[in-house]
């Protein structure tokens, strides 16, 4: 089963061809949908087209339209109480971010326990998954870049420039990036001491831009997963197929 699985995200398309192993695994800004089409040309027909958005509308009706020329329909998937193994006690569960709940998914089957599950991207989503395989919760944080350019347009004299992280930071750009790194780490931190009280040590599990930047400032094991919201489309398409 040839499947291309789409990540829509705040800034960036991401994609990945499944044909018993991925291959085509790459992305572009939003901002670029010639080249994406570009990139799509190249590629063979697959047998489904699995995806996720959490981005615009009309970047899904430009996707839609592009499948709907080659004879292919697009599995959007959206959040629910349960699909695959995972359960969700989110309040109003189709208002769970697409990504959020493919991520879910996609960590349920690799760790089968608890875990932290964290998406590093232009936002920084953190959620909790039990021992059982139920959705608990999760919190929503400013990305990296976001925060800097936060304090660079909402202060004065902050400079917009990149900086590194250092234990002791000794000047503005590394002060601005590791407090930026450290915020996140923090509410992961938070979060994880939130799953420690129910009895449970969870798996960290890695995924996004940032995911590089943010794993060497844990102190707890990681599992950093590239594309993890592909393998969470992945997991859906087969398990729809063989349904």
């Amino acid at each position: 089963m040839r499947i291309v699985a789409v990540d829509v995200g705040n800034s960036r398309i991401k994609w990945g061809v499944w044909d018993d192993e991925w291959s085509n695994r790459n992305s572009v800004p939003i901002a670029q949908l010639e080249t994406l089409a570009l990139e799509w040309e190249r590629l063979a027909p697959p047998d489904a087209i699995h995806a996720s958005s959490v981005a615009a509308s009309h970047v899904r009706q430009w996707m839609d339209g592009w499948a709907a020329r080659r004879g292919v329909g697009i599995h959007w998937l959206s959040s629910g109480r349960e699909q695959c193994g995972v359960r969700s006690a989110y309040r109003e569960p189709t208002q769970l971010g697409s990504d959020r709940w493919a991520s879910l998914i996609a960590a349920w089957h690799l760790v089968r326990g608890a875990a932290l599950v964290i998406n590093a991207g232009t936002a920084v989503t953190i959620d909790a998954l039990s021992a059982e395989g139920e959705f608990r919760g999760g919190v929503i944080v400013p990305g990296l870049t976001l925060m800097a350019s936060s304090l660079a347009s909402g202060t004065a004299g902050l400079p917009r420039v990149p900086g590194a992280v250092a234990e002791f930071p000794n000047n503005t750009a590394d002060a601005i990036a590791t407090g930026a790194v450290y915020a996140v780490c923090g509410a992961i931190t938070r979060m994880r001491s939130a799953l420690l009280k129910t009895g449970v040590v969870p798996q960290i599990v890695l995924s996004g831009g940032a995911a590089a930047v943010i794993e060497p400032q844990l102190e707890a094991p990681v599992l950093t997963v590239p594309f993890l919201v592909l393998e969470g489309l992945r997991i859906v398409a087969i398990a729809e197929r063989t349904a």
